[in-house]
């Protein structure tokens, strides 16, 4: 009986050497989350709201983004850059910027054309775009 167990032992063991490797590669790697929450009309434009989590190893004491604001047709109407200002490690944020004289209704597609600062304690410059993950709330198309 003992001899038994030891082959299911060694067999569970194998298993869990095979696949230990599988799973630590599907574990997702630290991201800048930016989501595209809302837009509101305004007397004066467009109100975007963003919510931004810091899921980095960092903390982020500036991150600020060139955006590209394209009508329903895909021509651009404005680049403009926001900023978001710190961003903690581990902490989520909302964020708004208002845009005069944009109608919310003629956007169609926001694009973050770059990231203009990231900064922080052991944070490489290029860090806020090439570990951005975008997603939209709204009915317009965002993203890198």
């Amino acid at each position: 009986m003992t001899s038994i167990w030891k082959r299911v032992s060694l067999g569970i063991f194998a298993a869990a050497l095979a696949f230990g490797p599988a799973v630590a590669q599907d574990a997702k790697a630290p991201v800048l989350s930016l989501e595209l929450n809302a837009l509101q009309p305004t007397e004066r434009g467009c109100r975007f709201t963003f919510v931004v989590a810091n899921q980095l190893e960092n903390d982020i004491t500036r991150a600020a983004f060139e955006l590209v604001l394209f009508d329903k047709n895909g021509l651009v109407e404005r680049l403009t850059v926001v900023d978001f200002m710190d961003l903690p490690q581990g902490k989520t944020k909302v964020r708004q910027f208002d845009f005069s004289g944009t109608k919310c209704e003629d956007v169609g597609r926001v694009l973050v054309n770059n990231a203009t600062e990231c900064t922080g304690e052991g944070v490489d410059a290029a860090t806020c775009i090439r570990q951005l993950e975008t997603k939209s709330q709204s009915d317009v198309t965002f993203g890198s």
